[in-house]
């Protein structure tokens, strides 16, 4: 080939290059135009937060308990904080706990001689008073706001507690919340043991145990509401001053005399009804001091509490020298001996009603008011077991949930 022709050859090439090369320009620009421009900020938004950058969860719920996790002394009842909020059941109500009653019965439970209890862990507590939060499925006759007091047999050491809607109680106009839980345990046994038991009447008799204590200040006010009842209490002569105060006609130190020889001065006869909050060899006293037709009531074992813990040695003796009689022997006495146990009567809701309606009668007439002798929180309710199992109190021992506001004032301080 001549290098003319080469040369024409060559230019043919290129002319029919050009076409292609700008045909795939133009492909290359149209799909830079079909795709949408990206901004910074979608870009952003379309990146993952990060986890710095996440929503702060809200704090868990929890509420405070007292849980006695093994028996003993104190120290055995501890503070706990659960976890969540209890639902309530069919027949239920939630109840925010203002004010918790201690009892007796708890401080046996703690040392393991109460048999009301399921196994343990188990959280204390019979009586309690708060506000009503929540209403279970086929609750009509409470409404949430309602102030009330509970009866149970245990679990109200609680600062939110679920019971059966039938274990409540509404409050009455000016009762407070420590009122409120100091009233139904012990006005409840004082009043079925003097009248349901007792059938107590004008001009009769009554010695009352441990007088100064929570039963002991409600049967006095109850014994008050009958004309003319001569009432022996037994106390220590520190509380005597308090228990004229009360009503009652003639304190007996039991600490430094003899309370049998000192109610036989001025009762020979003796009385008509025993309240027997001891046990052991005091029954058989109580039995004795027993006019005919009188009536001893046992509804207490306090002779079992010696120490912060149970002890076999007063178990012992409280079991030998346990009273007992038989009924060929009742017959010429003239006497009656009973025994009384609240906690074995939670399930005559409607026998419960009908004395705790009484009793709401006779709180809104002014003749009966729960007497506090002090108020616990929760974080010192070994103090508050203390001061009862010590025999200290005069009127009930309160727990509640939150630090009482004069403390916390003068913790401020």
């Amino acid at each position: 080939m001549s290098a003319g022709e080469e040369a024409a050859s060559a230019q043919t090439q290129k002319t029919e290059e050009q076409p292609q090369e700008k045909q795939a320009a133009e492909d290359k620009k149209d799909e830079t135009a079909a795709a949408p421009e990206q901004k910074p900020s979608e870009e952003a938004a379309a990146a993952p937060e990060s986890t710095e950058q996440a929503a702060p969860q809200p704090p868990e719920v929890t509420y405070k308990s007292l849980v006695l996790n093994a028996h003993g002394g104190y120290d055995k009842v501890k503070l706990q904080n659960k976890k969540g909020t209890p639902k309530p059941k069919a027949g239920e109500v939630l109840i925010r706990v203002k004010a918790c009653g201690l009892n007796f019965a708890d401080l046996m439970a703690r040392q393991g001689v109460y048999d009301r209890l399921p196994s343990l862990p188990v959280s204390l507590g019979m009586e309690c008073s708060g506000i009503v939060e929540e209403l279970g499925e086929g609750v009509t006759d409470r409404q949430v706001g309602d102030k009330v007091m509970v009866l149970n047999r245990f679990g109200l050491w609680q600062e939110l507690v679920t019971v059966q809607v039938s274990h409540t109680f509404i409050m009455p106009d000016g009762m407070s919340f420590e009122e409120a839980a100091a009233l139904l345990v012990n006005y409840i046994t004082a009043y079925m043991i003097l009248f349901d038991f007792g059938n107590l009447r004008p001009k009769q008799s009554v010695l009352i145990h441990m007088a100064a204590g929570g039963v002991g200040t409600a049967a006095i006010q109850l014994c008050k509401t009958v004309e003319d009842v001569t009432i022996f209490g037994t106390a220590s002569s520190i509380k005597h001053e308090a228990l004229k105060e009360h009503g009652v006609t003639h304190p007996i130190d039991y600490r430094t005399s003899d309370y049998v020889d000192e109610l036989r001065k001025i009762s020979p006869k003796g009385v008509d009804i025993v309240m027997d909050s001891l046990g052991g060899s005091d029954t058989c006293k109580a039995y004795n001091l027993l006019k005919p037709m009188g009536k001893l009531v046992l509804y207490g074992a306090a002779n079992l509490l010696t120490g912060q813990k149970k002890n076999l040695v007063a178990l012992a003796k409280s079991w030998w020298n346990q009273f007992n009689i038989n009924a060929m022997q009742l017959i010429p006495s003239n006497k009656a001996v009973c025994g009384f146990h609240l906690g074995h009567l939670d399930n005559e809701k409607e026998l419960l009603i009908d004395v705790v309606v009484k009793l709401l009668d006779l709180y809104k007439q002014g003749k009966i008011k729960p007497k506090i002798d002090s108020i616990y929180p929760f974080e010192q309710v070994g103090d508050a077991m203390r001061q009862m199992q010590e025999k200290k109190n005069v009127g009930k021992v309160i727990l509640v949930p939150e630090v009482p506001k004069e403390e916390a004032k003068k913790e401020e301080n």
